[in-house]
């Protein structure tokens, strides 16, 4: 079955962390997969290292990829697992045990070689996975989304360490993912898409800081932008006026606007809350400091900041 079209063009710098990020059906994986010659291309271009690459066999583009499931067999151990490709590729048993061993140190699995899948934790697991493509020493790795099958603590810990290793080694990275905060805190470069086409390509905070459009500005950043039209955007400039929750000053008395507090979730240092009836929008949302202490029913009074407004036309577009 052929692959969908997408309409981009991207380049990739060497060495560098991109992400691919968006909702599902997108267009991520798909294009991941062109990528690795996993799909079928039915019009443009792939070069890898200025070469086209287009027609070339995934066995020989170089590039090394890490699947969401890291399927181990049960009965091999860690270190025959690892080494599996290289084998495969009638390596020979000295640079073979080299890399394994290199492999392992890098990723903290030099004491689990002789272990068993089944006595390996889910991170553990995963570091397997990503071992058995470092020991191939590719000219990229590609991640499809690797951490959707952890639970959250090894989502964390195991970001983290993808975040290490990406440090440690050098190679280009493209990872693929529809959380946006793993996307935020690995990235050198986030890839939004939409559709099968790209929205905007920048560094992280460039994105939050300067969306381009209305699709950007509501994608990056959680809790969701606000989102007002109307009056109160037009007597700015704008078709739609976006404010992001944290950038919105709460008090009990004297903003710009009230409204009243509706659901509120509290997580300790944060505090997310639905605010009714601010003539802005049907539900506003806002991020305070946890210890804030607004309780549901609470008047309160908001002021945005000035400076940390997002102006749209009416295509939907940045206009400051």
């Amino acid at each position: 079955m052929p692959a969908r079209q997408l309409g981009l063009d991207l380049t990739i710098e060497d060495g560098e962390f991109t992400v691919f990020v968006g909702p599902s059906g997108c267009g991520k994986s798909t294009l991941l997969r062109l990528i690795a010659g996993l799909e079928d291309v039915s019009g443009g271009q792939i070069c890898i290292d200025s070469k086209d690459a287009t027609d070339v066999p995934p066995a020989r583009r170089g590039l090394a990829m890490v699947f969401q499931s890291y399927a181990l067999y049960p009965h091999m151990r860690v270190r025959k697992k690892i080494a599996f490709p290289l084998r495969m590729a009638k390596m020979n048993r000295a640079e073979i045990d080299r890399r394994v061993e290199a492999a392992a140190s890098v990723l903290n699995l030099t004491h689990f070689l002789d272990r068993r899948p089944g006595q390996l934790s889910g991170g553990q697991r995963q570091r397997v996975a990503i071992g058995r493509a470092i020991v191939r020493e590719p000219a990229a790795f590609l991640f499809d989304a690797p951490l959707s099958d952890l639970d959250a603590a090894l989502r964390v810990g195991m970001r983290l360490e993808i975040s290490d290793l990406h440090e440690r080694l050098t190679t280009t990275k493209v990872y693929v993912t529809h959380d946006q905060v793993e996307a935020m805190t690995k990235a050198d470069r986030i890839v939004v898409l939409r559709a099968g086409h790209i929205e905007q390509v920048g560094r992280p905070l460039e994105l939050y800081r300067t969306p381009q459009n209305l699709f950007v500005a509501g994608f990056i950043g959680a809790p969701r932008m606000n989102f007002i039209e109307g009056e109160a955007a037009r007597r700015v400039g704008a078709r739609t006026l976006g404010i992001r929750p944290e950038h919105i000053a709460v008090s009990t008395s004297g903003g710009e606007r009230s409204g009243t507090v509706g659901v509120s979730e509290h997580l300790g240092s944060d505090t997310m809350f639905d605010v009714h009836g601010t003539g802005l929008a049907e539900t506003f949302t806002v991020r305070a400091d946890g210890e804030g202490g607004f309780n549901h029913g609470d008047r309160i009074h908001m002021t945005p900041r000035p400076d940390a407004m997002h102006r749209f036309d009416a295509a939907g577009l940045r206009t400051g």
